[in-house]
């Protein structure tokens, strides 16, 4: 219906629907729109359009004195729809604001999201009528404040990090000390059973699995299944609503700002993984939901036949950083989730993308030049997701300074060793070291790689070691979807056994990639479940895995995994030299006349040259000096610690190491070993002298720490 209500200009800036306590500017780019009708909803879904007529450059703004927090709102705009010309306008369609921070809930399938008929042969050429507002969730106008008390970011040095890779959902919906009407939400994130969960693994950041609102894809919900990963977002500045305990009106917000500020409180650290490489709204045949009939020429990037789109993502389309305002959305999105909820970085999904200024990659365009001379995102934590589906679109090892990376070598290097592939030596040892043939030569340090064996995207750490295939029928794709080559090894069996020797070897093959991902130069991150042996029955690609294969299964957990992780992760944290912050020199430590880092033969003497290019060597020694860290603490203080020597044997049979001439350390204690369950620092059982035997059984990992230097 038609409007009565008093309205004022407003201004271009911000962008959005901004309370200012006496009421509310709107603001929206559409630039190339005739026309703009704001639409508001009451209680009851009724509708009241509001026609915008202030235009400045290329927002469209009003401003409505009186509204309130909790006002339902949508747009409706006018233009040709002209697809082959790139044009989408279709004022019969509901749009969601692009820089909505609510909204009411998730859209209802009909094909009246559609801007076109779906019953046409003409497809997308065709034009619809049909009014979609009774199926898109509506915008909620929402207040900012919020009592953060002294909330500030705890500031986690990166050398110092220990990621904690989780689904908001997945983590608690089966978690009988987490209250049953919050389970999955952001609440039980920060529920104090959590949190004590948290310290006692010894996590101290979280990297959340999307939680801008997503669109589960039509396809999905018709088979009755759904996006469970997330990675279809529909608006960057809102919390899903599907993780709010608290409601869905606004308080999605308070309920995900709680959740910060009660993880900051315990030392934690918040990283989002954002999507702004694509949009929910798909290709051409998509609906339209947002973007696409606001202004689809500006949002995306469009073929040189203008009706379809330039898809890097293999989703369908792909977002135009090149625009400047869609550049600037990008931009005002992080910085909104780093200022008003308070979060410490981002994970970027396949960052490439957003560095492609045309079709090349260049990592000095815009996207990071905006980024890093912004004086509040170049300060907080930047992750890539280092590739994309576009041509060279595996950028491992090429992003800018200040940038840190998922390292895919590291998991494939550790994969493939671990599995006794030949010709590993040379490599293992340079993953394990930070990668420096990836990230030294642009001034970056170790901590500019992150270490992983498992994502959410693969098999899960259990079923690394259990699973030759991949097993997704789940999935409803008849087994094609997802990743064939998976570097994994079922240890002789394929899927679960009661074969007591498969179970010990796959059992002893988990502790081998816990204990070098937490004994690595660099950041780890640990994929959530798999301290507690947590299995997809061997999906590979459970995103649309809503239900137990996802889930973690508290009730059923590997304690004795559990206990070994966080003995691993805590003794991590407490020894620097694991953690360094700068390169290995491979130089003799002053008055020492020993160096940094050392490797040696089973043998104990030094590794020679033929033994590094030897294929069928598969295990070695590596000595790590205590007082060669060469850095200072934060009072300035020269950072000491002890040495420690590491013995890797990826051969299926035992190997008989000798331990270094005396020079290296003269009396050692053993304080791990990943045949058994066994972690013990404070351990005396296992006295060992320089140029003394000792038996690492096949396919293990002994940790040795010198006692007397």
């Amino acid at each position: 219906m038609e409007s009565n209500i008093k309205c004022m200009p407003g201004k271009p800036y911000p962008l959005g629907a901004y309370y200012d306590g006496k009421g509310v500017n709107f603001a929206l780019f559409a630039d190339n729109a005739h026309g703009v009708e704001l639409s508001l909803f009451n209680s009851n879904n009724e509708e009241t359009r509001i026609k915008v007529v202030e235009r400045t450059h290329h927002n469209w703004h009003i401003y409505i004195p009186g509204i309130q927090p909790g006002q339902k709102y949508g747009y409706r705009i006018h233009g040709p729809y002209k697809p082959d010309e790139g044009s989408r306008f279709n004022s019969n369609k509901l749009l969601i604001d692009p820089y909505a921070k609510a909204l009411e809930g998730v859209i209802k399938w009909d094909d009246a999201l559609f801007g076109y008929d779906v019953s046409s042969d003409k497809q997308d050429q065709s034009f619809s009528d049909s009014d979609s507002a009774p199926f898109i969730p509506k915008c909620i106008v929402t207040d900012d404040n919020f009592n953060w008390e002294d909330d500030c970011h705890p500031l986690l040095p990166m050398h110092d990090t220990i990621i904690y890779e989780m689904h908001v959902k997945g983590f608690s919906k089966l978690a009988p000390s987490i209250p049953e009407n919050i389970r999955g939400t952001f609440a039980a994130v920060s529920h104090p059973e959590s949190i004590k969960y948290f310290k006692k693994l010894g996590i101290n950041a979280v990297e959340l699995m999307p939680v801008h609102q997503f669109v589960a894809d039509r396809r999905l919900v018709e088979q009755g299944l759904t996006n469970y990963w997330g990675y279809n977002t529909i608006a960057f500045f809102a919390p899903d609503a599907r993780y709010s305990s608290s409601g869905s009106n606004g308080e999605q917000l308070w309920e995900f700002k709680q959740m910060v500020k009660d993880l900051h409180k315990a030392g934690i650290e918040v990283i989002l993984d954002v999507v702004y490489n694509h949009t929910a709204e798909g290709n051409h045949l998509g609906p339209t939901l947002s973007f696409r009939g606001v202004d689809n020429v500006s949002y995306y990037r469009l073929d040189e036949e203008q009706r379809f789109y330039v898809d890097y993502t293999g989703t369908g389309n792909t977002l135009n950083t090149v625009h400047p305002t869609i550049l600037r959305l990008i931009m005002d999105s992080l910085r909104y989730w780093v200022l008003e909820m308070h979060v410490d970085g981002f994970r970027f999904d396949l960052a490439p993308v957003l560095a492609r200024e045309f079709d090349d990659v260049d990592k000095w365009g815009s996207f990071f030049d905006v980024l890093h001379q912004d004086p509040v995102l170049s300060q907080v934590k930047l992750i890539a997701e280092p590739w994309d589906l576009g041509e060279d679109g595996f950028q491992v090892g090429n992003f800018p300074a200040g940038w840190m990376e998922w390292n895919a070598k590291y998991r494939d290097c550790m994969r493939d060793f671990w599995k006794g592939e030949d010709e590993m030596l040379p490599e293992f040892a340079n993953r394990i070291t930070g990668s420096s043939d990836l990230y030294f030569d642009n001034w970056r340090t170790p901590t500019a790689s992150i270490n992983f064996i498992t994502a959410h995207d693969g098999f899960t750490l259990k079923d690394l070691v259990s699973y030759n295939q991949k097993h997704n029928h789940d999935n409803g794709e008849d087994n094609r979807d997802g990743e064939d080559h998976n570097r994994s090894w079922n240890c002789g069996v394929e899927g679960p056994t009661d074969d007591d020797e498969v179970n010990k070897l796959r059992a002893r093959q988990i502790r081998n990639f816990l204990a070098t991902l937490f004994l690595s130069q660099g950041v780890p991150m640990l994929l959530s479940g798999d301290e507690l042996g947590r299995s997809q029955r061997g999906n590979n690609n459970a995103y649309c895995q809503d239900n137990e294969l996802s889930w973690l299964d508290w009730e059923n957990c590997d304690r004795d995994l559990l206990e070994f992780t966080a003995a691993l992760i805590h003794f991590r944290k407490r020894h620097p030299v694991f953690c360094r912050r700068k390169w290995f020199k491979y130089q003799p430590i002053r008055g020492e006349g020993v160096t940094d880092i050392e490797w040696f033969s089973p043998d104990g003497r030094n590794m020679s040259e033929e033994l590094w290019n030897s294929s069928f060597a598969k295990s070695l020694g590596v000595f790590l000096s205590g007082k060669g860290v060469r850095a200072k603490s934060d009072s300035g203080d020269p950072v000491v610690d002890n040495s420690f020597y590491i013995m890797f044997n990826s051969y299926y049979k035992s190997v008989q190491f000798s331990l270094p001439d005396e020079r290296w350390g003269k009396k050692w204690i053993k304080i791990m070993d990943t045949k058994e369950s066994f972690f013990d620092e404070n351990s005396e059982e296992y006295i060992l002298k320089p140029s003394d035997n000792i038996d690492v059984y096949g396919q293990a990992v002994v940790l040795l720490k010198c006692i007397d230097e």
